[in-house]
């Protein structure tokens, strides 16, 4: 039933994506807003051990009330199993973002083959974190690949890892978690203490499905070079689980990417990832059709399991 369920959600994603309205990330993203509002002092409650204590304690709080009443819910309602597969497809259909991915990509894709490079900063301002408004073609090019993959583990082979691992409650525990990392995981003095529980949690939700997209993005490319690039740079990147899916996926396209980048108004130096010639424009649909040649890797992989597990209990 599980292989069903992920079909089955992968199929209304492809034809619907993510709802136009009234989508309940959108919903968490407010309440998130609302509660760090609440309880997050940032740089004004000044210096000194209670305020970072209050920092970390506000985080942490913050985290609980966001994720655990929704998580608890889907977990109690999970246990009815004459609807259990209809809210696994449904929570999973929403919980993965595949086809949004590839619509933002698409953006950026066609307003630089357009020339229109105001377009698409602005397109690729919306899915990277760094500032876009001096980028040439290049390097609006290689941050939506970075994007591409990157977002290929967050938004789809981690809330399949946990959907497999434990069910719907626990993919909807890491895209929750995901979101709220995405929101405030930054190294900013207003950020740093508040999202240091949101931050570490995403880790370590994501350690091993951030490897296992890692080796599926060199299972459907060049294998040799994507693995030899997650072994020697990963290492060397500020992330510890976003540096093996990028290194792995720049060696699979035989591509470049990393480098310097502007950061909430600082450059930022980064290493290089990848190796080969810089990402150009090509690479954008290269990058695309990568995480689609993972994704039934994964479905494929999954279904096999379930075949050996049936298999050993008959």
């Amino acid at each position: 039933m599980t292989i069903f369920e992920i079909i089955a959600a992968a199929l209304l994603d492809g034809l619907l994506g993510e709802p136009r309205r009234w989508h309940p990330l959108v919903g968490f993203g407010v309440l998130a807003q609302r509660l760090e509002k609440w309880l997050n002092p940032g740089a004004s409650s000044g210096p000194g051990t209670s305020a970072a204590a209050r920092g970390y304690f506000g985080g942490v709080l913050a985290v609980l009330t966001a994720v655990a009443p929704p998580v608890l819910a889907l977990w109690a309602l999970d246990r009815y199993t004459y609807i259990a597969p209809l809210l696994a497809i449904g929570f999973l259909y929403l919980v993965i973002g595949h086809r949004s991915l590839h619509e933002h990509a698409i953006a950026v894709e066609r307003a630089l083959r357009r020339g229109d490079l105001t377009e698409a900063r602005r397109r690729v301002g919306a899915i990277v974190s760094r500032d876009t408004s001096d980028m040439d073609a290049q390097r609006i090019a290689g941050a939506t690949v970075e994007s591409l993959l990157e977002n290929g583990n967050d938004a789809l082979f981690g809330a399949l890892f946990w959907f497999l691992l434990t069910g719907v409650p626990g993919a909807l525990a890491y895209r929750l978690i995901n979101t709220l990392d995405a929101m405030w995981g930054y190294r900013t003095e207003h950020y740093r203490r508040f999202g240091w529980a949101a931050a570490r949690l995403d880790d370590l939700m994501n350690f091993l499905p951030a490897r296992l997209t890692a080796f599926s993005y060199a299972v459907v490319g060049h294998a040799g070079i994507a693995l030899r690039c997650w072994r020697l740079q990963a290492p060397a990147w500020d992330s510890p689980n976003a540096g093996p899916v990028m290194a792995s996926g720049a060696g699979a396209l035989h591509i470049r990417l990393g480098g310097g980048a502007f950061y909430h108004g600082r450059w930022h130096e980064r290493s290089t990832l990848g190796e080969g010639r810089p990402a150009d424009l090509g690479d954008i649909s290269r990058a695309r059709r990568l995480v689609v040649r993972a994704m039934l890797v994964w479905i494929g992989a999954a279904a096999l399991i379930v075949l050996v597990g049936r298999s050993f209990r008959a």
